[in-house]
């Protein structure tokens, strides 16, 4: 009648993370915690990219619509 899906071996069987983390988390080394992992770099490097270039371009077109401009490029 209806088939059920299969059971995911790899979350059933996957050995426990949570030590090895702890271990890591709690090192003094003077590292932030996002900074951490080796993944950190991956994730964080696009995500501040984004902030700021979005921070940076907002306030550009925030002193261009002050000064009379109403595009981005081009006469105003």
């Amino acid at each position: 009648m209806f088939r059920t899906a299969p059971r995911m071996a790899g979350f059933v069987f996957r050995e426990n993370r949570v030590p090895y983390y702890q271990r890591l988390f709690q090192q003094h080394d003077g590292k932030r915690q996002w900074w951490q992992t080796s993944r950190s770099p991956y994730l964080l490097y696009p995500y501040l990219i984004s902030v700021y270039g979005l921070g940076i371009a907002t306030t550009y077109a925030m002193c261009r619509m002050v000064l009379g401009h109403k595009t981005w490029f081009g006469k105003g």
